[in-house]
């Protein structure tokens, strides 16, 4: 469980931060941008349950708690090292990559299919969805990156990439099940 009495502890002052293995870090580390990114994602999300209708309500909750694990995994590098740990890191697992596959799959088989581009907008909460679609894709190309240098998570990176895929559905539902979607004319105003 997590105590929080003092939300302030200055050692952060000098551009540093900790992470899960208590490693210091530079705060513009690129794993801190890509868990920061995922926090960020989490807000957008927040402010997109204000528009939500109950049952999209709780599955951006259930995502909400996801993005937490993912920034509790992102947190904690080294992952050859897991088995070696007193207290195992928590990390994404598959089911949470397949919980989001079901989602999708139950949404999209609402909607007519594609036959242009959309743009964000149509409903309030089509356009939040859309900039919480938009941030994901940078939480998941930061997640690509670092996992250039550094162990991650396949399974965290896996998530991000369907998350995003589950916004962008998320969203074509709240606008009317897709009959409101802003449809992009190619060269519209030439």
């Amino acid at each position: 469980m997590v105590v929080l009495n003092k939300i302030y502890t200055k050692t952060g002052d000098h551009g540093e931060t900790a992470l899960g293995n208590g490693a210091r870090v530079a705060k513009h580390a690129l794993r801190v941008t890509t868990y920061g990114t995922s926090d960020e994602l989490n807000s957008f999300v927040g402010v997109a349950r204000l528009e939500a209708p109950a049952e999209m309500d709780a599955a951006l909750a259930r995502i909400q708690n996801d993005l937490f694990d993912l920034g509790a995994d992102m947190c904690t590098p080294d992952m050859h090292k897991d088995a070696e740990r007193e207290y195992p890191p928590l990390r994404m697992a598959p089911e949470q990559v397949t919980r989001l596959e079901s989602e999708i799959d139950a949404m999209n088989a609402k909607l007519e299919p594609l036959r242009s581009f959309i743009l964000p907008g149509g409903s309030a909460l089509a356009a939040q969805l859309h900039v919480c679609r938009t941030v994901a894709r940078r939480a998941e190309r930061l997640a690509v990156e670092l996992a250039t240098v550094e162990s991650v998570n396949p399974d965290a990176v896996k998530y991000l990439n369907r998350l995003s895929d589950w916004f962008f559905v998320a969203a074509r539902i709240a606008n009317n099940d897709g009959k409101d979607d802003v449809l992009w004319v190619p060269g519209a105003n030439r």
